[in-house]
């Protein structure tokens, strides 16, 4: 069983009634898929990225996840000493990604994607459910050097995530779960790798920034949230490929993430009437994910991929399982493995 504490110390007693719409959304930040988005940019980068599509090519992938997380909060609200309230909240999530991503080679060194992921979400304990598109992302892949082998392959990965989901801050509270984070983000990283043979290594970094979202005029428990500043996250993944065969290749790899805290502006009136701004933070966040991958060949130009992760830290969700296959379909052709 895992516990979070967070812990609200209210300095002044006029503001106790927004107590609770700052535990809401402390609760539904939370509840987004923020740091489970930022792991799956790292397996993108680990998995995609260490050598690129010819000029003119073009590729359709499709992946699909799953990952449970459950864990207990519990939430004290401490006036002047003195506990007011103590809640212990159970949460139990179930999320279903389907990602389709197409990619396309405009130069040797250079390859564009979009991906676009439907997801379904569903809170086992307090019945609540939500599906639909996610937030759709736009990336950029660049290698500046030619592949030499035997020499470490780096290359920059970019991209550019949207708000096309369901977004956290424009639901009804406890009456659906959100699809996307609600807000747009840019990340930038470097992905390194290099083969021993039988043996690849690799690594990358990635760094992302989500862009503030302002005007949100949502109503929790008696105030209104009026803007969300997103924490820097920076998330780094490692591990190594072994083929066993040539039908059949073994990866392990530890993907983490850090995701500063997160910033509530509320408005709401004080005690002599007047409409003043109120922060609410949440505390910085640590995941870990320790993942294997099985890769088999089921044809001589396709390759598909079964993994299970497990998270390492209390931040991280309980089991993660993944299958991804590249798809053929008319006027696509997906890139030879």
């Amino acid at each position: 069983m895992r516990i979070a504490l967070p812990i609200l110390w209210i300095i002044s007693g006029h503001v106790m009634a927004d107590v609770s719409a700052a535990r809401d959304a402390l609760t539904q930040q939370e509840g987004d898929a923020t740091e489970e988005k930022s792991l799956e940019e790292v397996f993108e980068a680990t998995e995609n990225t260490y050598s690129l599509m010819n000029k003119g090519e073009t590729s359709l992938n499709y992946s699909l996840s799953y990952s449970y997380a459950a864990d207990q909060r519990i939430t004290a609200e401490i006036v002047n000493g003195s506990v007011r309230s103590f809640d212990v909240t159970p949460s139990s999530v179930h999320t279903l990604s389907n990602n389709f991503s197409f990619d396309y080679g405009y130069e040797n060194n250079l390859t564009l994607g979009v991906t676009i992921p439907l997801s379904v979400r569903y809170d086992s304990v307090d019945s609540l459910s939500g599906s639909g598109l996610g937030d759709v992302s736009l990336n950029a892949r660049w290698q500046p050097y030619a592949y030499i082998p035997g020499e470490m392959t780096k290359t920059f990965n970019g991209s550019f995530k949207t708000k096309t989901g369901d977004s956290p801050f424009r639901t009804i509270s406890n009456k659906r779960l959100a699809t996307g984070s609600g807000y747009y983000s840019l990340s930038g990283g470097l992905s390194l790798s290099k083969v021993v043979d039988p043996v690849m290594l690799f690594g990358s970094g990635n760094l992302t920034y989500g862009i503030p979202e302002k005007d949100i005029n949502q109503v929790r428990s008696g105030s209104l949230l009026d803007e969300v500043r997103p924490g820097v996250s920076l998330a780094f993944s490692g591990g190594f490929a072994y083929s066993l065969s040539y039908d059949v290749s073994l990866s392990t790899s530890f993907q983490a993430s850090y995701t500063d805290k997160t910033k509530y502006i509320f408005k709401s009136r004080n005690s002599e009437g007047q409409l003043v701004d109120r922060e609410v933070s949440t505390s910085a966040t640590m995941s870990g994910v320790f993942n294997m991958s099985l890769g088999i060949r089921v044809s001589p130009k396709t390759i598909t991929n079964v993994g299970v992760g497990f998270g390492m830290t209390d931040d991280a969700p309980d089991i993660l399982l993944s299958l991804s296959v590249p798809i053929d379909v008319n006027g696509l052709k997906a890139k030879s493995s």
